[in-house]
């Protein structure tokens, strides 16, 4: 057999096996789908005992499939989705920067930054010297913790005293470390339990040099992680849409339908192609690319739930735990987006680039 072939078999192997895995796990018995049990960081837990956090790397041949995987789990469960997202980028991070990784734990990212909520980080040793893998001591309040509570390690943006960025791994169970949920009111991603976190003289350490974090390309590659995110739950909602009538001549529910089809194949379709995108030029940031990539799928997730809704009226709203919890989850996470910031940013770079740019 050709080697090209050989390769394909294989690859074709690996993304089936990783996919079948996660299908089987979430199609146990006694997996909570109504999310009104255990905290989506002990969901978390078991997908890592269970060794599905183990995803592709961005930019390493098989993007698509490590969105294939985010996807997947957010159609199940948006506020895992979040955490699950959150603890491979993390290791993602860790990889890229070189970084060690505590095996079988859990992760977060935060690295929210919000007025009046920064970490400020000291250095441990007399030198005095910031770099990557230093001991350092971090004081300060974080916004924005998913997970907080049940998480076991934690990677934060910081600053130094002069105002540098920097990026902090810290061990949750340290001494000096306080949650407070008395802020936490969400109804939507209510499980993600993304609450305020003080740090008092809590040890840490450094990964990677000054402003590495945001620099690194992989950091805009994470982004389109969550537009999977974005993309896995919207499906789930079209799913449910699909189901709620096998057959019918209504015109109108087949004309929601269609629209919906329209929506998430062209998302899909964007997905996959930044997907090859990175995999070819892996040291590209793809910026552009990226932001394009999710306001089409924030597009196309606004539209699905929009048809959704009005086809199907207010009774699975109503009286489908699981498809009420989507649509209650589904607009709160598409609130990262950075809505008009991003599509302003895409304006500027259209007025700078190629003359006709929507050509065919």
């Amino acid at each position: 057999m050709h080697p090209l072939c050989t390769r394909r078999l294989f690859t074709y192997a690996r993304d089936m096996d990783l996919i079948a895995r996660l299908t089987t796990y979430f199609d146990q018995p006694d997996h909570d789908q109504s999310g009104a049990g255990r905290p989506a960081a002990d969901l978390l837990a078991g997908l890592v005992t269970a060794g599905l956090d183990a995803l592709p790397l961005p930019g390493r041949g098989a993007t698509f499939l490590r969105w294939r995987c985010l996807a997947l789990v957010a159609s199940h469960d948006l506020s895992l989705a979040k955490l699950y997202e959150g603890h491979t980028d993390a290791l993602a991070i860790l990889s890229a920067l070189q970084a060690p990784i505590a095996g079988n734990a859990t992760w977060g990212v935060w690295c929210a930054e919000v007025p009046g909520a920064q970490v400020v980080v000291h250095p441990s040793n007399e030198s005095g010297v910031l770099t990557h893998l230093a001991s350092v001591r971090l004081t300060g309040n974080k916004a924005w913790c998913s997970g907080a509570a049940n998480l076991q390690h934690a990677l934060l943006s910081v600053r130094s005293v002069e105002g540098t960025n920097y990026l902090a791994a810290v061990d949750l169970a340290s001494a000096g470390i306080s949650i407070d949920a008395t802020q936490w009111a969400a109804i939507g991603m209510a499980q993600s339990a993304s609450l305020d976190v003080r740090f008092e003289d809590v040890p840490a350490t450094l990964v990677g040099e000054a402003g590495a974090y945001l620099d690194r390309p992989g950091f805009w590659h994470g982004g389109a992680g969550i537009a999977a995110c974005w993309y896995g739950a919207a499906a789930a909602i079209a799913h449910c849409t699909r189901g709620q009538f096998a057959r019918t001549a209504d015109p109108h529910f087949l004309a929601h339908l269609g629209a919906i089809d329209v929506a998430l194949r062209g998302a899909s379709v964007t997905l996959h192609r930044l997907a090859e995108q990175i995999d070819r030029v892996p040291g590209s940031a793809a910026m552009t690319a990226v932001l394009q990539a999710r306001a089409q799928t924030e597009d196309a997730a606004t539209a699905v739930m929009t048809h959704a809704g009005r086809a199907l009226g207010a009774a699975p709203l109503c009286r489908d735990p699981s498809f009420a919890r989507k649509m209650t989850d589904l607009p709160v996470f598409l609130r990262q987006s950075h809505a008009e910031r991003d599509l302003a940013f895409l304006g500027s770079q259209l007025l700078m680039g190629e003359q006709r740019p929507w050509q065919l």
